[in-house]
Order: C-alpha cells, then structure tokens, then sequence
C-alpha cells in the first residue's frame, strides 16, 4: 500500500464526512494508495453530487478575497472586517496540523481552536463570522472544537456562513453559531457518520503474496486490510459509529437549543438539505447572499474605534440584490440568543433617556480641538476612543489636502461625517487619478489647419484620374 500516512486517515476510522466527498477521494486517490483501480461496494451516489464534492475550497465570499488570506493586522491570524473575525473552516477538516493551508485542500481544528481563542480575548474583535464550506472530516477532535465555538459565543456573537457546504463535521462546527446563514443553493445536514474498509487479501493473492499478521491480543489486528471484514468485527464497528452518531445529533442539540433536538437531528437520517428545505428542517436559520448577510451582521455593531495601531480592513460589501430581498426566509434564534438580546427593552435604555447623538465635528475641529476643562476625569474610560477618532479625523484632514496637490477635490469634514476611512479616501484618490489616466491615454488631438492639400486626398484623386483613363 503506498501513501500510509494518506491511507490511515482515510480507512478504519470514523469520519464525519459526505458520503459524495469519501467516493470523490477514492475515484482520485485510491488507485495510488492501493497500487490498482478499486471497486466500491454498496456506493450510491449520484453523478452531479461526485461532481461537487471534487471541487476545491473556493474563494471568500464574505471578503472577496482568499480564504487563508491575513488582515489588515500583521498580527491576527484571521481577516478584521469592521470588527469581525472572519475564520474560514473550508476544505477537509483534520485533527491536528495548525492552519495547515488552503492549498492543501485541508483545515485543522487544532489551528481553527488557536484562532477561536484568540478572537474571543482580542478586545478588539466584537463579532466572529465562521465561513463554511466543507464537507466534514475527521471525527477525533470535531466534538471538542464545537464546544468551544458554543463556550465563544457566549461571550461573542458568532454567525455561520455556509459558502456553500456544511455538512457533516462542518455542519457539526456550524450548529455552534448563534445563527446560521447559507445561500439559497447553499446545503447542510449529513448528521451521521462513516467508515471505510479495505479488504486487499483478493489483489495480494493475485500477485502471489501472503501477509501473515502476528499479533498480541485477540482484537489487535481487528479490521486489518490484508483480510475480508468478518461479520462480528463488522457489526461491533457498526454499533460504534451508532455510539458517535447520537454523539454527534446531542452537539447539534446543544448548538441549536429548540430549533433542532436531538431526535430531530436523529430523525434526518444523514440526509443533506439545500436552501429553504434546510430551515424548514431547522438546520438554518436564513437564506441569504452571504456577503449581504455579513454586512448586516457587521453593521449591527455600528462602526468600530479604531485602536491606535491597529488598522481594521473595511472593504465595500455591496449587497447584490434589493435590501428588503436578502431574507428569503428565516427562524426564530430567541433560545441561542444572550438575555439581554431576547429583553431588548430591558437592556436598552428608553427613548426619553437615551443619550443625545453629537454633531461630528469638522476635520480640523476633530485633531485639533482640546477637551473642555473640568471633563478629564469623567471622560477617562474614553480616552482611547477619543484619541483614536482625532487622530483618524486628523489622517482623513492629511489625506484630502494630498489629494488637492494632486488635483482631485475632496471634502474632508464631510468624509469624517459620513465615517469615510482612510483606506477607502486613498482609493478614492487612485481610482480617480485612474479615470484620468485612462481619459488621457485615448485624447486624440486634431490635426492643426493648412492651406496645403491632405495627401490621402491627393493620392485618392490620383487613383480616380488613372481609372478614368
């Protein structure tokens, strides 16, 4: 057998995997690992489906940039979006190996947990978005990872975008959420649990080589490949995948609360729902367009302060369609929600008392206006806040008087009202300097008047008088 390493994470352990993905492995791999084709007994699964699962992680749809890309902050190891985390869980999901790469097709929960971890004690991040799209993976570890995304969100709202699959270990991470979002082909489900084994005694006895096991206790080579899978071993190995099953349906309880019980997720037989049949079935609580969706989810915290020294990555994220169609349907969240978001009136205070909007300053006012005498003490807690918008204010100021030597008009307090980044004034500036680049290269001047004859006149005249002849 070659590729051990490949072999014993694919054959003799339990996988929370789809099925379509497991048959798309082997039609690839599973010639190289066994030497010669091999043939796939009690494998149903339609062709379209096989197509799918062959499929690579793609890009994000939430940042429209890679998946394993870096933020804006060289330290984080997950893109900041206006204060979101956003932590990719795409490709095969495994054990152990860090972040791995998405090059490699393969996603740890060992290196998903470090950036969980590091989310929730960032006092910067307000929100963690998970972008999903897996089709499951390794079941040692899954179950501990899903705790600990239940445990983060108790402190940290944490969505679920499904871009486009998540199922089975990846739906196992997804239930986790606070709420769950996936596009209208967007699947999850495939609550259950696999296994594959070789049997290669018929490919070695054509070769004319015997493998004798010698081993130390009656169960030790149990499920070997170099034997047919006898029955006794065979039910024993069924019952423990029954055992992982109702495991893996009682994290899905725990994540879901009254949306998905754990007879419902039980009840699903593994199977796997797209678009609206997967609220219907209470494995999601939205359709929706991703990137629409995130923007939502980023709005509703209001704009981020921006610590000083740390830049937070604000890409436009232009909902495709109409505002009031991005919710095509959705679930009541109310038992995955913290108390104060299911009693909003008695965390919010009232509209009588709530505290007046100020007037945002001018972009000179905001760097250089001190604060009054007499507010040091009571403004201490803000302190931080404060410098940062002055010291933002006084960027957007610089900003604009550059682009004015370059030509381009920019209104600075206006930019500061509306909270107009940096970042985003400085794309301004190159795209419209780019406009005006492109309009000059295709200026074409006309030709200063003269008395004399054009030649391509002269020489068509020329011709017309030799034709004539």
């Amino acid at each position: 057998m070659h590729h051990a390493q490949i072999a014993q994470r694919a054959f003799d352990t339990p996988l929370m995997i789809a099925p379509a993905k497991a048959l798309a492995f082997l039609s690839g791999l599973g010639p190289r690992i066994a030497g010669q084709e091999i043939r796939f007994d009690g494998a149903a699964v339609p062709e379209p489906d096989l197509i799918i699962a062959r499929q690579t992680a793609r890009a994000s749809l939430i940042g429209g940039d890679l998946v394993g890309r870096r933020g804006a902050d060289a330290d984080a190891p997950f893109p900041i979006i206006d204060g979101v985390a956003v932590i990719a869980i795409a490709g095969t999901l495994v054990h152990r190996g860090a972040w791995i790469g998405q090059s490699s097709g393969l996603t740890s929960y060992e290196g998903l947990a470090a950036q969980i971890d590091a989310a929730v004690h960032d006092p910067a991040i307000r929100g963690i978005a998970l972008e999903i799209d897996s089709f499951g993976g390794e079941v040692a570890g899954a179950f501990d990872l899903a705790d600990r995304i239940r445990a983060a969100r108790a402190k940290k709202p944490v969505h679920a975008f499904l871009a486009e699959h998540a199922l089975s270990a990846g739906y196992a991470l997804a239930s986790q959420a606070t709420r769950i979002t996936l596009p209208r082909t967007g699947a999850a489900g495939s609550i259950g649990v696999i296994t594959m084994h070789t049997d290669m005694s018929g490919m070695l006895a054509q070769k004319g080589v015997a493998v004798t096991l010698i081993h130390a206790g009656a169960q030790k080579a149990d499920g070997n490949p170099y034997a047919a899978l006898p029955e006794g071993i065979r039910d024993r190995l069924q019952s423990e995948l029954e055992d992982l099953r109702i495991l893996f349906a009682e994290t899905v309880a725990a994540g879901r609360g009254a949306r998905m019980t754990r007879d419902a997720a039980l009840a699903t037989e593994a199977a796997v729902f797209r678009g609206a049949a997967a609220i219907e079935a209470g494995l999601a609580d939205a359709v929706a367009d991703p990137r629409a969706a995130f923007r939502a989810f980023a709005d509703s915290f209001g704009r981020p302060a921006l610590p000083v020294g740390r830049p937070t990555k604000s890409p436009t994220l232009s909902p495709p369609h109409p505002k009031q169609e991005m919710i095509m349907s959705d679930q009541s969240d109310t038992d995955a929600r913290t108390p104060d978001q299911q009693n909003p009136q008695a965390a919010a205070p009232s509209a009588a008392h709530a505290p007046t909007q100020p007037v945002a300053p001018t972009a000179e006012q905001a760097a250089a206006e001190p604060p009054a005498p007499g507010t040091a003490a009571a403004a201490a807690p803000h302190d931080a806040t404060a410098d940062a918008i002055r010291a933002e204010a006084a960027e957007v100021a610089a900003i604009c008087a550059q682009a004015a030597k370059l030509g381009v008009a920019l209104d600075a307090a206006d930019a500061v009202r509306r909270g107009v980044s940096p970042d985003a004034l400085r794309g301004q500036i190159l795209d419209s300097l780019a406009a005006r680049s492109d309009a000059s290269g295709i200026l074409a001047s006309a030709p200063a008047p003269t008395n004399k004859p054009s030649p391509l006149v002269t020489a068509a005249r020329k011709s017309a008088d030799s034709a004539q002849r």
